[in-house]
């Protein structure tokens, strides 16, 4: 990774800049380039015969006022950006190009909390596979997104609380990853990849401040500020599951009492239904039980929904975003959970942050994420 400040880091910047100009522009010439990025021509011509080597920029002659020019385009293969989700079951891999089409994706299951070592291994050999189906190799990719469902220190990059994802406490993953594979990475939090996803492309689009709430095993919230996802100093902004509601409550993974995540995570729902179903109860069973009219399982999704409705509404006191959209794989549950939720967060909020913000579905399903962790490669490339 370049330094900041570094003649590297600049070049890269530079860089970001040229592409971005190509592509919100049809064909400008070199010139036109220059006066939109503020570069000089010099450092214009540099830079596109750098990304022209690389396969990431077509020039053809053109002419413009009369005179002889170099019309400048992204390549049709410019390149290609690799999505990585790791859920706490699944493993989720998707390949898109710099039009943000994605050309392949396949999903596994897999329990990313064992081990750290055989998640990336397992996500090695489903990139190698897709890559050979696309008529790809690794040299085509530009850059990997990789997203887990745990908090990533901004400052030193790795895994953080030993507790939530105990496989992976410590490791450094995008050094890991890129060592493994030979290619820029990308390194965030899931519900933050969710939230990315949603607002370049989903339910919170045209919505700079927004949070995006994931429920399944666990309960997470990416938060968007001023069209940024917020991370705070130590990658743990958002960790919403782990609000205190009940001091006196059930113990919690992360090692505290009554936690948000212990009312409405999954992990939790499927133990108090345990006398009703037995054992072996995941969250999306849960759903499916509880649309179908199973009484226990309506009650447990739209009891999660009220305090899931009270975290919200604390979230809206002290951020006042626009929109909250649900997702995960208690998202799927709809108006069983949002009602409730709404109804929670509007009696909870104070009343000019409540009538301000509207409670929608995700529109992105459990795809969200590693369209995020696409988008994660994209925006470094300030193609989004």
């Amino acid at each position: 990774m370049a330094m900041p400040g570094s003649q590297t880091s600049l070049r890269e910047a530079n860089q970001r800049r040229v592409i971005q100009a190509v592509r919100e522009s049809v064909a400008p010439t070199q010139a036109d380039i220059a006066r939109s990025t503020g570069l000089s021509r010099a450092t214009v011509s540099n830079i596109v015969r750098e990304l022209t080597a690389d396969g990431l920029l077509v020039v053809t002659p053109t002419s413009a006022g009369g005179r002889r020019a170099r019309a400048v385009s992204l390549a049709p293969g410019a390149g290609l950006a690799v999505g990585v989700d790791f859920g706490h079951s699944h493993l989720r891999v998707a390949i898109g190009n710099l039009a943000r089409e994605v050309i392949a994706e396949r999903v596994m299951p897999l329990d990313v909390g064992a081990s750290a070592a055989d998640g990336l291994s397992a996500a090695e050999r489903l990139l190698d596979e897709l890559l050979s189906s696309a008529g790809a190799t690794r040299d085509d990719v530009i850059g990997i997104g990789l997203g887990v469902p745990g908090p990533v220190d901004k400052v030193t990059g790795t895994l953080g609380s030993s507790t939530i994802l105990p496989g992976w406490a410590g490791i450094h993953a995008a050094d890991e990853a890129a060592r493994r594979l030979g290619r820029p990475v990308h390194v965030d939090n899931d519900a933050n990849l969710g939230a990315l996803a949603e607002v370049i492309w989903g339910a919170a689009r045209g919505h700079p401040d927004a949070a995006y709430i994931k429920i399944s095993s666990g309960v997470g919230a990416g938060i968007v500020i001023g069209g940024r996802v917020y991370h705070g100093p130590g990658g743990t902004a958002g960790e919403i599951g782990h609000l205190t509601l009940n001091e006196s409550g059930p113990m919690c993974r992360c090692g505290n009492r009554g936690c948000l995540e212990t009312f409405a995570g999954g992990r939790y729902l499927a133990d108090l239904l345990r006398p009703a179903h037995g054992e072996g109860l995941t969250t999306a069973r849960i759903v499916e039980l509880a649309l179908s009219g199973d009484a226990p399982c309506r009650r447990a999704v739209s009891d999660a929904g009220r305090y899931v409705g009270a975290g919200v509404a604390s979230l809206c006191n002290l951020l006042n975003p626009t929109r909250v959209v649900v997702g995960g794989d208690l998202g799927r549950a709809g108006d069983l959970l949002l009602e409730p939720m709404a109804e929670a967060m509007g009696r909870s909020a104070i009343a000019s942050a409540a009538s301000l913000v509207s409670i929608v579905p995700g529109i992105l399903g459990d795809r969200a994420e590693v369209l995020g962790a696409l988008a994660l490669v994209l925006q470094a490339w300030e193609i989004v």
